[in-house]
């Protein structure tokens, strides 16, 4: 299937500049690719070429299990059917794993590379070297002597990083000159990991065996990884930050050759990305020229038009001077161009001069589709606008994409059947109790019980439209695209079957309005695959004459928010509008306090909203705009 991405606009132009110089603010040279599928073929590659050209024994690969490697064992095995090389002779280590389990469990470490690589390839059984978490606890100190011997001195290791710049299981306080070892999983770790273990904290494993830091300096050559936006903190931490037990990974900076594959949104805190003009020259387009005002506000404490001619000088913007213009000019064509982001009406205001407005006022009222990957997204990420739309008169249309099922705590389903208990169905409440009791850590929910939850997030999705006016019974629509429905963490690949769906909904209703979420790089994954989804449904629609005047808006989910630099539409929300999206949020009982994944976050999602939109609000404050309580901001995609 087609994979999409973000377009840019403007930026730092590297055709000809020297590596020194593009690399000249990171302490491991980075490159950066638009998607991390593209930078697993391009470590595939270096893979391949590095165990052909290996003369002296066998080759020894160091690789890493988790969500980031999986495309590159993807590349790796597309090109093992091609006939493109052969494992046959190469030593794998992988350099973790869960401590106790056993190599046969779903949740270890073992059982995911061997089902998502070697048992793809020819790798001998031999060859594979994968920490033992089953050794018995009087041994495992000579048993980790004895790794560390074999793993040391890897002819490459390929390794993901977390998003505290833990290496392997090496968190934070881990030393650089670190073995392999046994450790203590810190409890913000063994919530990550808990996703393994069907969201359940107490089931996941307290210690963990990991090669150290001071190992993997050993091997001849490193390439680190990283994709999506939760990990960009990391990766300017290990790329540009100190050597600091805090950042564990950040240690690797001392290896003379390792070069660190990262995407662009995983990059996306690196100086040349967020400051390019600070590496080199710069193409200057009006949106770019945006985001190195708001860039310099900031970096002076200063709104937009009281930046002077020393403060674009004085750090490193004088090529845009040269380029665009005086500096009083250049303030004022920014000002206004970020003040006109700014409006009350998404949908746009009728009978008005729309001529700076980022909406047309024709036609009115609009049809206007919003497309929730979860059952809670729309109201989570665009809560004020979608009451907005709403009680402005549109045809407001919500499509939740999948069911959210697996985000069910079983204590919340016990809740509900203890309800139905009361109301005499008792044998339903026995029936379920006895599933429950029945799960299997790291196997797919049962059925039955995946269908009460899906009911549960269906109801609440209704009772929140419902609070604010939409008619839940004709304009939300639960899609339940199949991809989502493996009962497990682990998701199936978007197909037509996903597509055919949302190009039914988008036939029915004919929209002018499209809101999707732009989480492209979210870190569960279920955000990309429902708006490639979305956007491959129009692709193949590219011809229907409705789409003609139908404009795409991407919104940002609890994680991120949109730079200002790229925002070309602003809603702002007024203290009653932000408590009416907060208690929509409420009506989401079942993804409050007790959620089974909550991420790394210990905020709810209505304090993650409103503290987004309203740091939004302040920014575009501090820039010399009027003061808002909240506000949401997106992008237009066409």
């Amino acid at each position: 299937m087609k994979r999409f991405s973000l377009p840019e606009d403007g930026g730092l132009i590297e055709a000809g500049l020297p590596k020194d110089i593009l690399h000249s603010y990171e302490k491991i040279p980075t490159e950066i690719f638009e998607e991390s599928h593209e930078a697993s073929k391009a470590i595939a590659e270096i893979i391949i070429s590095s165990i052909k050209s290996h003369k002296d024994g066998k080759f020894k690969l160091g690789i890493t299990t988790g969500a980031t490697p999986v495309s590159l064992y993807h590349a790796l095995v597309k090109r093992y059917n091609a006939g493109d090389i052969s494992f046959a002779d190469v030593e794998i280590f992988s350099i973790d794993e869960y401590y106790p389990v056993g190599a046969g469990e779903r949740q270890s470490r073992n059982y995911r590379i061997h089902e998502e690589f070697l048992n793809l390839v020819d790798a001998k059984p031999e060859n594979i070297h994968i920490p033992d978490g089953s050794v018995p606890q009087d041994k495992v100190s000579q048993y980790c002597a004895d790794f560390d011997r074999l793993a040391s001195g890897m002819d490459l290791l390929v390794v993901g990083v977390g998003t505290n710049g833990q290496i392997g299981f090496n968190e934070a306080g881990s030393s650089e000159k670190s073995r392999t070892r046994t450790v203590l999983l810190s409890y913000k770790s063994r919530k990550t990991q808990a996703r393994n273990f069907n969201g359940d904290i107490k089931a996941t494993p307290r210690t963990a065996i990991t090669i150290g830091i001071g190992t993997m300096l050993s091997a001849k050559r490193i390439i680190l990884m990283a994709w999506g936006e939760d990990k960009a903190q990391a990766v300017h931490d290990i790329v540009e930050g100190p050597l600091t037990v805090q950042c564990p990974a950040s240690f690797l900076q001392k290896h003379e050759n390792i070069t660190f594959y990262a995407d662009t949104n995983s990059a996306s805190m690196l100086s040349r990305v967020v400051a390019p003009w600070l590496v080199g020259p710069c193409e200057w387009t009006p949106k770019f020229v945006r985001k190195a005002v708001v860039w310099l506000c900031e970096r002076v404490h200063k709104p937009i038009l009281k930046l002077s001619h020393s403060d674009y000088l004085e750090n490193s913007l004088g090529g845009l001077l040269e380029q665009v213009g005086a500096y009083d000019k250049i303030n004022i064509d920014v000002f206004n161009d970020l003040q006109h982001t700014i409006t009350g009406w998404p949908g746009g205001k009728p009978n008005a001069d729309d001529s700076t407005r980022p909406v047309s006022s024709a036609p009115f009222p609009k049809r206007v589709i919003v497309f929730s990957p979860h059952p809670d997204d729309d109201v989570i990420s665009m809560g004020g606008t979608f009451i907005r739309l709403v009680e402005q008169g549109h045809d407001v249309h919500v499509a939740y994409e999948t069911s959210g099922n697996v985000a069910v705590h079983d204590d919340v389903v016990l809740q509900h059947m203890d309800a139905a208990h009361e109301l005499g169905f008792a044998d339903k409440f026995a029936e379920v109790k006895e599933i429950i009791a029945s799960k299997k850590p790291g196997e797919p929910e049962p059925r039955a019980l995946l269908d009460i939850k899906a009911a549960i997030r269906r109801s609440e999705a209704r009772s929140a439209v419902r609070s604010f006016g939409l008619n839940e019974n004709t304009n939300a629509h639960f899609l339940n695209l199949p991809f989502y429905e493996t009962g497990g963490i682990k998701k199936g690949e978007r197909t037509q079957k996903d597509i055919d769906i949302i190009i039914d909904l988008l036939q029915k209703v004919k929209p002018h309005q499209i809101y999707v979420a732009g989480d492209l790089a979210d870190p569960h994954g279920t955000h990309r695959v429902c708006t490639e989804a979305v956007l491959e449904a129009l692709e193949q629609l590219k011809g229907e004459d409705w789409l003609k005047e139908c404009h795409v808006w991407l919104y940002r989910g609890a994680w991120m928010e949109w730079e200002l630099g790229r925002v070309d539409m602003a809603v702002p929300l007024s203290p009653d509008e932000l408590i009416k999206k907060r208690h929509a949020i409420y009506r989401h009982l079942s993804q409050k306090d007790i959620v089974p994944f909550p991420g790394e976050d210990p905020r709810e999602f209505w304090q993650r909203a409103e503290e987004r939109t309203q740091n939004t609000a302040r920014l575009y404050n501090e820039l010399g705009m009027a003061e808002y309580q909240a506000i949401e901001v997106f992008v237009k995609l066409f």
